[in-house]
C-alpha cells in the first residue's frame, strides 16, 4: 500500500497480552489475513489510489506543545491572553488531571530551555523529588496565572468512588453498572490492570454493562452545542493522558505532516472536504453522502447475504464500478441497481481505508491501539469512551455510520453467518492500516487484538456514544468560571455603567414579564400552538412529563403538521451552551443546577 502509518504505532507494545491457541483458532485469524492479502492485491493492481500520508516522528517538545494546544492551553506556551479559556478550564480539573498538566508544562519549559540555554536554579541545585506543588520554572509563560488557586483546585475522590471502582472478573452473566459521574482517572488504578489476558472469540464471553442513571439525564454527543463540544475535547483529552498514567501505560501519539491530497472525488479525498462538497448540495449533511449510499445499499439488499464483508467481491468490477462512481455520483446517474452485495462491501472497505487521514486519526490511532493493553473489559471500554470525545466531528459521526451497521450484520448472523468476531477480523486491517506481511507470533497478536478493539467498538457503543456526566459537569463549571471572568473584566472596562444599567433594565423587563416563582420554569414551544407555558415542577417531574403536556395540550390546534416532527426539551444558555434533554431528566434537580436556562421545546437537529 502506499499510506502507511508508522510501524510503531501499528504494532502492539512489547507487553501485548498473548494469544493462546485455546482463545483463538486459525480459521478467525485466516479471516483476517485474507483480508490483508486482498488489501495488498487491491494497491498492487492500483485501486488503492491515495495520497501518500507522511508520519513523522516529533521531538518530547513538539508533541507537548501539540498536546497542550488540542487541550485548550496554547496561551500558556505563548504568554499572552487568547481565545482559549485556559483559566476556566483550571478551575474545573481534579488531581489527577491537574498533575498530568502540570507535568506537560513542566517538560515544555524543559525543552524550550534546552533550546534556548537558559540557566535555572532548579537546574544547579538539584532537589528530590516532592509532593505535586504547582511551580513553574523560569521562563515558563503565565507563570502567575498557573500558580494561582484556581489550578490547585481539587474535587478529590467521591465517597463513591471506592464501591463503583471496585474490578471483578469479566462475567457475561450479570451486567455490571458503569459511574459517569466519577471521573475515570480519580478511581484507576495501576494494580487493576491486567495484563496477558487471554482473547476469546467466544462473543458471549463479554460481560454487560449498563449506565448507571442519573437525575440530570444522560447525553450523547449529538445532543450538545458545538462549542460545548470543544470543551468536552479539552476535558477528554487532560481525562485520558490522567486515565493512561494511572494504568502505568504510555499515552503514545503521532505527529501528521499533512500532503497534498485530493480535493474532489469520492475516493482518497478528506472527510472535511466532502462534507463541504456534500452539504453544498444538502445542507446539514454530516456523514459523506457516498458512505451512507453504500450503507443504505448494503442494509437493503447484503445483510442477510452469506459471507458480507468476508466474501472479496470482483477485483474488475469494483475498479470499474469505482471509475463510474467517480464520473456519475454528483450527477445522479449512476445504476445502483448493477451493484453485487460483495463489491458493493469491497467499495465500502476501500472508502475506508482510503481515507487520507485514518477514520480512527493518525494521532490517537497508537492510543486505540494500546487500549489491547488494558484488562479487564471495564477498563478498555473506559478508554475508549474517552477516546471518542477526542475524534473530530466527522470522524465520530461517520464512525458511528459504521458501527451501526456492523451492529446489523451481526443482528443477522444466524444468515449471513458473520458473528461479531467474524466482522471485527474484517474490519480491523481497513480501520487500523495494518502491513501484510508473512503471520509470525507478534503480528498474531497485533491481529488478535485489532479486532477485539473493534468488537469493544461495535459490542458497546451505545455506552460509547454517551458523554461522561462527570465531563458534562467539569463544562458547566468551566463555563461559569468564564461567565464570571468577563463580569470581572466588564466592571472594570469605560462603558461598566451603561452596561450596568442595561442589564438592570433586561433583568427589569424579565420580572415585569414572567414573575416566575422559585420551582416554576417557563417552556417555549415556538413550533406548538400553544408557544408558552409556565409548569411547576417538583421532585418527580420528568422531562418527558412536559414533553407529554405540550402534545396534549396542543393536539387539537392548527398547527398540526407541524406536531408529527417530534419535539425535546432543551436547556439553553447558563451554565450550558445547549442541551437536548434525556426524556428520563428529573427538571427539578437540574433548574438546582442551571438556575439561568431557558427551556425551549423544539425537534432534534440531526
Amino acid at each position: 500500500m502506499d499510506r502507511m502509518i508508522s510501524q510503531d504505532s501499528l504494532h502492539p507494545p512489547s507487553f501485548s497480552r498473548s494469544v493462546s491457541q485455546e482463545s483463538l483458532d486459525s480459521t478467525s485469524i485466516d479471516d483476517y489475513w485474507s483480508e490483508v492479502k486482498s488489501i495488498e492485491e487491491s494497491a498492487e493492481n492500483g485501486q488503492d489510489q491515495h495520497a501518500v500520508l507522511e508520519v513523522k516522528s516529533a521531538d518530547e517538545g513538539e508533541l507537548e506543545e501539540a498536546w497542550l494546544q488540542e487541550a485548550g492551553l496554547s496561551t500558556l506556551m505563548s504568554g499572552s491572553p487568547g481565545e482559549e479559556p485556559a483559566e476556566a478550564l483550571f478551575s474545573t480539573l481534579t488531581r489527577m488531571q491537574a498533575a498530568v498538566v502540570k507535568k506537560r508544562i513542566d517538560n515544555y519549559t524543559q525543552t524550550q530551555r534546552k533550546k534556548k540555554p537558559v540557566r535555572d536554579v532548579r537546574d544547579i541545585f538539584a532537589v528530590e523529588d516532592s509532593p505535586p506543588v504547582f511551580c513553574p520554572g523560569a521562563g515558563s509563560p503565565n507563570s502567575a496565572l498557573l500558580s494561582s488557586k484556581l489550578f490547585f483546585r481539587t474535587t478529590g475522590r467521591l465517597e463513591s468512588c471506592a464501591s463503583d471502582c471496585k474490578l471483578s472478573k469479566d462475567s457475561p452473566s450479570l451486567p455490571e453498572e458503569l459511574n459517569l459521574d466519577v471521573p475515570y482517572s480519580e478511581c484507576a488504578l495501576r494494580k487493576d490492570c491486567r495484563r496477558n489476558q487471554r482473547i476469546k472469540k467466544d462473543d458471549a464471553t463479554l460481560p454487560k454493562f449498563m449506565i448507571r442513571k442519573a437525575k440530570l439525564g444522560l447525553t450523547v454527543v449529538g445532543d450538545l452545542s458545538q462549542e460545548d463540544m470543544k470543551k468536552i475535547g479539552y476535558i477528554s483529552l487532560i481525562e485520558l493522558t490522567a486515565y493512561f498514567e494511572a494504568l502505568g501505560i504510555e499515552l503514545k501519539r503521532n505527529r501528521t505532516v499533512k500532503s497534498k491530497v485530493r480535493e474532489y472525488g469520492l475516493f482518497g479525498v478528506p472527510l472535511t472536504t466532502l462534507l463541504e462538497n456534500d452539504q453544498k448540495k444538502f445542507p446539514g449533511s454530516k456523514v459523506p453522502l457516498i458512505f451512507k449510499k453504500l450503507l443504505s445499499k448494503l442494509e437493503q439488499t447484503g445483510l442477510q447475504t452469506e459471507g458480507i464483508l468476508r466474501v472479496p467481491g470482483s477485483a474488475s468490477r469494483v475498479k470499474n464500478l469505482r471509475q463510474e462512481l467517480e464520473a456519475k455520483f454528483y450527477e445522479d446517474t449512476f445504476e445502483w441497481d448493477q451493484v453485487r452485495h460483495n463489491d458493493a462491501a469491497g467499495l465500502l472497505k476501500m472508502f475506508i481505508r482510503e481515507l487520507p487521514y485514518p477514520l480512527l486519526t493518525v494521532e490517537y490511532l497508537p492510543a486505540f491501539i494500546a487500549v489491547e493493553n488494558i484488562s479487564p473489559s471495564k477498563l478498555q471500554l473506559q478508554a475508549l469512551h474517552l477516546l471518542m470525545m477526542l475524534l473530530p466531528e466527522p470522524n465520530r459521526d461517520t464512525l458511528k455510520a459504521l458501527l451501526e451497521f456492523l451492529s446489523k450484520v451481526v443482528a443477522n448472523e444466524e444468515k449471513n453467518r458473520m458473528s461479531l468476531w467474524n466482522v471485527s477480523m474484517i474490519v480491523a486491517p481497513n480501520l487500523f492500516m495494518y502491513k501484510g506481511k508473512t503471520a509470525n507470533p507478534q503480528e498474531m497478536q497485533g491481529a488478535a487484538g485489532a479486532a477485539h478493539v473493534v468488537r469493544l467498538l461495535v459490542k458497546y457503543q451505545d455506552i460509547l456514544w454517551t458523554v461522561p456526566c462527570f465531563i458534562i459537569s467539569q463544562v458547566r463549571k468551566m463555563n461559569e468560571a468564564a461567565m464570571n471572568k468577563k463580569h470581572q473584566a466588564s466592571d472594570k472596562s469605560k462603558k461598566k455603567l451603561l452596561r450596568r444599567w442595561n442589564a438592570e433594565r433586561e433583568k427589569t423587563e424579565r420580572s415585569e414579564l414572567c414573575d416566575i416563582p422559585e420551582g416554576v420554569i417557563r417552556v417555549h414551544a415556538p413550533l406548538h400552538a400553544k408557544v408558552s407555558m409556565a409548569i411547576q415542577l417538583d421532585n418527580e417531574t420528568k422531562a418527558r412529563d412536559v414533553m407529554a403536556r405540550f402534545d396534549c395540550e396542543n393536539r387539537s390546534g392548527p398547527r398540526g403538521s407541524v406536531r408529527r416532527q417530534k419535539q425535546y426539551l432543551y436547556e439553553v444558555g447558563g451554565n450550558i451552551g445547549e442541551r437536548c434533554l434525556d426524556p428520563e431528566t428529573y427538571l427539578l434537580d437540574l433548574y438546582h443546577v442551571n438556575p439561568q436556562c431557558e427551556w425551549i421545546l423544539k425537534p432534534r437537529t440531526t
